[in-house]
């Protein structure tokens, strides 16, 4: 009889390319999609919470270090509240960069495809959308860099 893992793997790990993305955008009304992302590009995902001190470090560390990211695409995603999410867009000045998107999880999937226990939960991917690791936690910027190095 074959045995049946209590705790099977979560589904980014058994579907590991980019999940569905439906991002409500800053303006309230767009709505960015997987489909959105820029082809040929690495991304840099991060679920994150506007009021949880781990994310705002990220935050920092990736404001401190744009230049070295100046190539792979940072997509920022939260489940709380949308006003919560714009203010945090706001004190960090996020508009400031072509290549960070911050969205809203309008389905409220993604905390559950990533499975995730706290936040911030971090998930890279190569340029051609294929998983390379998914981490729970914040990611020192240099140990991100390393992954999309290899």
């Amino acid at each position: 009889m074959a045995q049946t893992s209590p705790d099977p793997d979560p589904p980014y790990k058994r579907f590991p390319t980019v999940p569905p993305l439906k991002l409500l955008l800053m303006d309230s009304s767009t709505i960015f999609t997987d489909k959105d992302l820029k082809k040929n590009t690495p991304l840099f995902f991060i679920l994150f919470s506007p009021d949880c001190e781990h994310c705002k470090k990220e935050t920092e560390e990736l404001i401190d270090n744009i230049d070295s990211l100046k190539n792979i695409q940072i997509v920022m995603a939260t489940f709380m509240p949308f006003d919560k999410m714009k203010e945090f867009y706001n004190s960090y000045q996020l508009n400031r960069f072509t290549n960070i998107t911050v969205g809203y999880d309008v389905q409220h999937i993604l905390a559950t495809y990533y499975r995730i226990s706290y936040t911030p939960f971090v998930a890279l991917y190569d340029k051609n959308g294929n998983l390379i690791e998914g981490f729970q936690g914040a990611l020192p910027l240099p140990k991100v860099l390393e992954y999309f190095r290899n």
